[in-house]
């Protein structure tokens, strides 16, 4: 079976001015999540769902995507298996019953797993 891309992030140090950009751009809809630097994206078909949030300390402005796996942990140690790196362990949003975590490809392309979307 294959695995949908079922969400979007797009982080970087300035998230509020983030938000602004693509709201502006685009027109999205964005509503902010309680107690996070982060606000979600809503999904207007045919599109997917997103985020925009704060990067990491340390960390660059990045965009990821994730793909939707039915065992978040499996896929990770899979994409571990067949050369990838673990980037990001295992993260849970539990108000929102979500398990996430990322990878890097053998070529350094960082790619997120998760078992839903926030929202659904």
């Amino acid at each position: 079976m294959t695995r949908p891309v079922a969400w979007f992030d797009i982080s970087g140090k300035h998230a509020d001015q983030l938000r602004r950009f693509y709201t502006e751009l685009f027109e999205w809809e964005i509503e902010p999540v309680a107690n996070r630097d982060y606000a979600v994206v809503a999904a207007v078909p045919p599109g997917i769902p997103g985020g925009i949030g704060q990067s990491q300390p340390g960390h660059p402005a990045r965009v990821a995507v994730f793909v939707e796996v039915d065992d978040v942990a499996a896929a990770l140690a899979k994409a571990v298996a067949l050369g990838g790196k673990a980037v990001m362990p295992l993260t849970e949003i539990g108000e929102h019953n979500l398990v996430y975590a990322q990878f890097a490809d053998p070529e350094g392309n960082v790619i997120g797993l998760s078992n839903g979307v926030i929202g659904r």
